[in-house]
């Protein structure tokens, strides 16, 4: 099962956020709001994902990955 968050470019950096995303991805002009809270516009481009990642948003991953680590798993399915 993947992280409850994901991650898109967006104003210069890769934010992330727990928006579900249509068709398995962030079409550029979506608008998403991020956890570092704010709401921006996907931009999709060739370079977005070469962007740096928001400083704000990177430290609240890290505890939503702990969470989902530390979480009782499923067994089957």
């Amino acid at each position: 099962m993947p992280y409850p968050f994901h991650w898109v470019p967006a104003a210069g950096q890769r934010h992330a956020t727990l928006d579900a995303r249509p068709g398995g991805g962030y079409p550029t002009g979506i608008s998403v709001e991020t956890l570092c809270g704010v709401q921006i516009c996907a931009d999709n481009s060739e370079f977005g994902w070469l962007w740096p990642t928001c400083p704000e948003c990177a430290p609240e991953t890290r505890r939503l990955a702990e969470e989902y680590a530390a979480a009782p798993k499923p067994l089957f399915g």
